[in-house]
Parts: C-alpha cells; sequence; structure tokens
C-alpha cells in the first residue's frame, strides 16, 4: 500500500511548486508529519486571515480566501490526495476560478482501497485514469450542505449531481448524514461538510469514488 509518509513529502514539493510565493504549512512538516505552528501563509496578513471563519481539516484551519489546492495542501488528513492532484496535473485546474464542488477523499479512505491501487495508479502510465478517478469527485459550481439537502429534497430523496468526469453521482441522506454513491455501488459519507473556498467548497468524504469503465 501507497506510504503515506511519501506522500507526505510528494504533497509538500508539490505545494512548493505550485506556490511559491504563497506559503505552505507543508513545508514545514516535522518527521512524525505534524504541522509545525510556526507555519503561517503569505496570502493574506494574520490579522485578516484569523478573523476568517475557518474550518479545522487535518488539523489545520482552511481559509475560505485560499483556493482548494492550497487549503488541501495544508492538511494532514489529504496528503495522498495533493500529492494525486500533483500527479495527475489538475493542480491548475483546481486552483482555477471555478467554482467547483470536491467530495475530497482523506487518507484512510485511500487506504480502505486494495493493496498497491494507489501506487498503481500514480504511474505516469496511468496518469489518464488517475485524472478520471480524481475529477469523478469533482462537480461543476459551489454546492453548499445546504444546496445539496434542497436537490435531495427536489429529487424526492436523491440527487444526481454530474461530475467534471462525467459520470454521475447520487447523493442522498441518512439521519444527519449526507452520502454520495458511485457508479459501482460504492458509499462515502460526508464526515466535514461546507469547508469553504475562494473557488468553490469542499465536503470530506470517507470513501473514494470510483467511475465505472
Amino acid at each position: 500500500m501507497f506510504n503515506l509518509k511519501s506522500a507526505s513529502a510528494l504533497a509538500a514539493l508539490a505545494c512548493a511548486a505550485m506556490f511559491p510565493l504563497a506559503g505552505c504549512m507543508a513545508d514545514s512538516m516535522d518527521h512524525s508529519g505534524m504541522a509545525s505552528s510556526a507555519s503561517t501563509g503569505a496570502m493574506s496578513s494574520g490579522s485578516s486571515m484569523s478573523s476568517e471563519h475557518t474550518v479545522m481539516v487535518g488539523g489545520a484551519a482552511m481559509y475560505p480566501s485560499r483556493n482548494i489546492v492550497q487549503n488541501a495542501a495544508n492538511s494532514q488528513d489529504h496528503t495522498t490526495l495533493v500529492a494525486a492532484v500533483q500527479a495527475a496535473g489538475l493542480a491548475d485546474t483546481l486552483s482555477g476560478a471555478g467554482p467547483f464542488t470536491v467530495f475530497a477523499p482523506t487518507n484512510e479512505a485511500f487506504n480502505k482501497l486494495p493493496p498497491g491501487t494507489v501506487d498503481t495508479l500514480l504511474r505516469p502510465e496511468n496518469r489518464n485514469t488517475l485524472r478520471s478517478v480524481l475529477t469523478y469527485h469533482v462537480v461543476a459550481g459551489r454546492l453548499t450542505a445546504a444546496d445539496l439537502m434542497q436537490r435531495i429534497r427536489a429529487g424526492g430523496g436523491r440527487a444526481t449531481l454530474t461530475t467534471v468526469q462525467g459520470q454521475t453521482l447520487v447523493v442522498t441522506q441518512e439521519g444527519g448524514t449526507v452520502k454520495v454513491a458511485d457508479n459501482r455501488g460504492d458509499v462515502a459519507n460526508v464526515t466535514i461538510a461546507d469547508v469553504l473556498q475562494s473557488n468553490g467548497v469542499i465536503h470530506v468524504v470517507d470513501t473514494v469514488l470510483q467511475p465505472q469503465g
């Protein structure tokens, strides 16, 4: 199975390459993988950032003034995802204006895949497959939890979303949890909703969604 420490290193390199002037918490990971509390972003001043309403994901504050890739790079729970985004060449796209809704699998979600799956996807020859898997987690537009619930009600208990990859996801609600089903029948739970970004919104999920084909 993919080594998450190597994923952290890849994520740090990806962050440095993508945002050399922005500053990344991933740059100051210590040997245990924990982010240094001294790390700060240079996207805005400390005072303006501290006034933002943030959500904690992977031990880091997610700032609404930052884009999807910048925030994800700081989450200790999404090092595998960030490494995959960089390997797939999608960093520029997900740093763009969007807006995008991203169902973001955690490291644990990737660990649930069969052994060797992530290593295989990260190989250069499988880049198109990796892009397909990642863009299957992205929907055009900014869909908050309230927007998703509205669509679920309008659809009689389920909402069908067309992904950037082209295939669909089905969103439902069970109790207080929003669930996202892929075309293979796997279901992801939204564990953290409404992580607002400058170019969209992230909903953290506990399962990797996979398109057919």
